[in-house]
């Protein structure tokens, strides 16, 4: 297998707003903490943990979204923690992340065909408009959106159109690397049903590499081979995800397990018997939602 992230003794801070000075650099916050990880092709990793243990911000560093403050991290086996913005722009179209809002993250001044296509133009993937456009209904219908929402500006879509558009800008430069950050958490749980059976749709099709930041494991054994837990900026554990659930090592691991609503998940509750919604059994809050549809 090819490795396409590794990252060793991996570091990140940022400034510490308790601590501020008038001159002088500021004083910083270490927020992870000398992580060891490697990332295969083809692999999907699910990375946990509850609200500040640091996983959002690992999942920018890994993508250089933020620069690392120590150790190393490598795409391909070349050294990218300490590249420049230029340096960098080179390896933009090859690693893209998913934002957790879409709303926030799309400009509300450019319909959706601008927004994707400004895309294509910048890193120059297609050299006429005409082929822009055609790669942009392409990728609204890999996405599962019709044509129409090419001329629609962000606000006329629904919160699970707008994070389809989010993983249509991402899959736009045919990326090897993606990172998705809780991109399900501000959905109702029809629309995060389908969204998850797209991106496992996607994943198998366009063979993506991709890494999952998500605080629900039950959605991550569903989606991903293997999952790594933080906690307060370090790994706990690391492993398949099959493994994991059935001994975890750490008590942290188990805690988070436990404060799973269904602990006995359905491996196969986004098959798609039901093309709206998962499939049952369900925790008791989901069946009720469901019944409404």
């Amino acid at each position: 297998m090819t490795t396409i992230i590794e990252a060793q003794d991996l570091r990140v801070s940022v400034p510490d707003s308790r601590r501020t000075r008038l001159f002088g650099r500021p004083h910083q916050l270490e927020i992870v903490h000398g992580i060891d990880l490697t990332i295969e092709a083809g692999e999907a990793v699910g990375l946990v943990g509850e609200s500040g243990s640091g996983k959002t911000t690992l999942g920018r560093a890994l993508v250089r979204l933020v620069r690392p403050s120590g150790g190393h991290l490598r795409f391909y086996g070349n050294e990218i923690a300490n590249l420049g913005d230029f340096e960098m722009r080179t390896l933009r179209s090859k690693m893209q992340m998913i934002f957790q809002d879409p709303h926030s993250s799309l400009n509300p001044r450019l319909t959706v065909g601008t927004t994707l296509m400004r895309s294509l133009s910048v890193f120059g993937q297609t050299v006429s408009r005409q082929e822009r456009y055609e790669r942009t209904i392409e990728l609204l219908d890999m996405v599962g959106l019709p044509e129409e929402v090419f001329a629609r500006y962000p606000h006329q879509l629904s919160g699970g159109q707008r994070q389809r558009i989010g993983i249509a800008r991402a899959l736009a430069l045919k990326p090897d690397f993606i990172v998705a950050d809780e991109i399900v958490s501000g959905l109702d749980v029809s629309t995060q049903a389908q969204i998850l059976l797209l991106l496992r749709d996607l994943r198998e099709r366009l063979k993506l590499t991709l890494v999952f930041i998500s605080h629900d494991l039950s959605v991550v054994r569903v989606l991903c081979d293997r999952v790594i837990v933080l906690q307060q900026g370090r790994v706990v554990e690391n492993g398949a995800c099959d493994e994991v659930f059935a001994a975890p090592s750490a008590p942290y691991t188990r805690a988070l397990i436990d404060a799973i609503p269904l602990p006995d998940v359905d491996l196969h509750w986004l098959d798609e018997d039901m093309p709206h919604a998962p499939t049952l059994p369900l925790p008791t809050p989901m069946k009720a939602q469901l019944a409404k549809i």
